[in-house]
């Protein structure tokens, strides 16, 4: 009995209702925190600057506007810096009655919110070692080793497997925004950039404490927390960072004593967004809900941010503000065992744990990184701190690692994060560890290996059955004798999966040699990575049927080439259909970002037409 034919068209529609009605599986139980689960009550947890208030205007309103409205209000209003132009961020003090005030300031249309200024700081119960000199045995690992002496004494990345993680994303082209009480990452006045930064990659950022251009650190928290994400690694010197071939993005919000306002910090946020951060890490704290710095997080993850923040060293079941907000993902500290340190919050917001010290397990038990001397700014110590803002770190850094390899924006990278951390007992998700432990390679695994990799290879090889099935009998070629063939498979494995196995074989490579390995090691349309930069937005250039059209005119008269050609469209339309499916990654120059999977559809169905042309002239031949 003859086989029933299937037309393309059939074939494609069956394709398009299974994007619009599959969605991709979860990867644990708790869904991400909503924006309605906030609870304010919290708030007078927070410390609130006597007489100081914040007003949040709308994108747009100028100063010469509030300023007439002033006399209403009876307050003084001013920019809350040079960036408020922009942000809308102003604040007052010196205010008398602070609730009649801002009772009126909240009845003008113009304004987004307007609360107490509240104080925000480096959790407490964050101890240093200084002159640490013991460390823990050194465990063999396979992966990439750094020669940085002190490495040794890192257990905490050991713990989350960076040297295997190492072997496929060191954050190359990413920007992680610290925002804390700045870096010391250069040499101005008395400030001076510690050894091991020297060569680190920095972007402009801002120091909202003082006004101006240099975010340089009087306190030693925030160059601790940058080299935990981005230490220069394999010199011969020091210790090591997670995302080593990241850019940090200085942004100073935390005074010499370690503490700062919800307006500098609100405003820091939206200027990291702004300014080309991929990642934000917010080692800080202080409880209280702002409604301020909620909407600056929720700016910030609409424009692609992941936004990572402390739970708190309170050592309760309560995290803490700004981890605390729909759209941050909030981080709890374990020790050396791997168990939560006593000091860390939890609670029912909490995302992920990630190394943080336990200095009851011995001076070796902190977490070792290259700072300056609290009592002497331009002195370079090397200290081991505890805390949750020492694990937050890991767990940004583990995300640079991600948008490195192509994750497409928060949601993404929280998907491979969750999914790759180790569960801690049976559930897939506690008040204690969130989703688990941090675990780098298992997370990369989760995006690469397990989301948009191999997927996009199974899809082309579903949809040349589908191809087929169009084919009449007598034009129609094997399947197997297609997927035996090297000029069909090569091109259909480098446009779905890449040379997957270069950076395990090659990931020494540097220069233009480690470029190569790594266009090669990305599948085809993914090579807009490495021609545009590694943005939050895929080129549609590239995620389209561009390319494979374009080289199917060369067929026209290069006859021995369609089953190559034939090959890539295939896989083009594999990889386009699962990014379809996957509901990422976002597009450029998209005017609505729903138009996204639509584009990937088209575009997919057209590869198909190109690979059934290909095959089938080439069969009848």
């Amino acid at each position: 009995m003859p086989m029933k034919r299937w037309t393309l068209a059939k074939a494609v529609l069956a394709l398009a209702m299974a994007v619009a009605c599959a969605s991709p599986p979860e990867s644990g139980e708790k869904e991400a925190k909503g924006a309605p689960a906030v609870d304010t009550s919290r708030r007078v947890l927070a410390e609130e600057e006597p007489g100081g208030i914040v007003v949040d205007f709308k994108d747009g309103t100028t100063q010469a506007e509030f300023d007439a409205w002033e006399s209403d209000w009876d307050v003084d209003l001013e920019f809350n810096s040079v960036e408020g132009e922009h942000t809308g961020v102003t604040i007052a003090r010196g205010v008398g009655d602070v609730d009649a005030v801002l009772a009126r300031i909240r009845q003008n249309p113009a304004v987004e919110s307007a609360e107490p200024l509240r104080v925000y700081s480096v959790p407490p119960g964050e101890e240093a070692v200084f002159g640490l000199d013991s460390s823990l045995e050194e465990i063999s690992e396979d992966g990439y080793l750094p020669n940085d002496p002190d490495y040794p004494k890192q257990w905490n990345l050991r713990m989350i497997h960076m040297p295997r993680a190492w072997k496929e994303s060191r954050g190359k082209g990413v920007v992680v925004a610290v925002l804390d009480t700045g870096i010391a990452y250069e040499d101005h006045d008395d400030f001076k950039q510690v050894p091991d930064l020297k060569g680190a990659k920095f972007k402009k950022g801002y120091d909202f404490v003082n006004d101006d251009e240099h975010a340089n650190d009087d306190h030693g928290h925030g160059t601790h927390v940058a080299g935990t994400i981005a230490q220069v690694t394999n010199n011969g010197q020091g210790v090591a960072g997670v995302a080593f071939e990241a850019t940090l993005m200085p942004v100073k919000v935390l005074n010499h004593f370690g503490s700062g306002t919800s307006a500098d910090i609100a405003e820091a946020i939206r200027f990291a967004a702004d300014n080309g951060a991929h990642v934000i890490n917010m080692s800080l704290g202080g409880g209280g809900y702002s409604k301020v710095m909620a909407d600056a997080v929720e700016y910030a993850r609409k424009k692609g941010v992941t936004v990572v923040a402390a739970a708190g060293n309170a050592g309760r079941s309560r995290v803490e503000f700004p981890a605390a907000y729909p759209g941050a993902v909030a981080v709890a500290a374990v020790g050396p065992g791997g168990t939560r340190a006593p000091y860390s919050s939890y609670g029912k917001e909490l995302d992920i744990a990630a190394p943080g010290g336990d200095k009851r397990q011995g001076e070796a038990g902190g977490v070792l990184q290259n700072t300056i001397d609290p009592k002497e700014p331009s002195r370079s110590i090397y200290a081991a701190y505890q805390g949750t803002s020492m694990a937050t770190p890991h767990v940004a850094a583990v995300a640079a690692l991600l948008y490195a390899e192509g994750a497409s924006g928060p949601d993404e990278v929280e998907k491979a994060l969750f999914a790759g951390a180790k569960r801690v007992g049976e559930r897939a998700w506690t008040e204690e560890y969130g989703h688990g432990l941090l675990d780098a390679e298992a997370s990369l695994k989760a995006l690469g290996g397990g989301a948009t990799r191999w997927p996009s290879l199974w899809w082309a090889l579903a949809l040349l059955a589908l191809v087929l099935l169009t084919i009449r009998g007598r034009e129609r070629p094997g399947y197997l004798n297609l997927l035996f063939r090297p000029s069909f498979l090569v091109p259909l494995v480098l446009a779905t999966v890449g040379v997957f196995f270069a950076r395990s074989w090659f990931g020494g490579a540097s220069g233009v040699a480690g470029d190569v390995v790594d266009a090669a090691y990305l599948p085809i349309p993914d090579w807009q990575r490495i021609i545009f930069g590694r943005g939050r937005l895929a080129s549609p250039l590239f995620y389209s049927s561009l390319i494979p059209l374009l080289l199917s005119f060369v067929a026209i008269k290069f006859r021995e080439l369609r089953p190559a050609i034939g090959g890539l469209a295939l896989g083009f339309a594999g990889f386009l259909s699962y990014a379809a499916w996957a509901k990422a990654p976002a597009l450029a120059w998209m005017p609505f970002s729903f138009l996204a999977v639509p584009w990937l559809v088209v575009h997919a169905f057209v590869c198909l037409i190109i690979a059934r042309a290909m095959l089938r002239k080439e069969s009848a031949i």
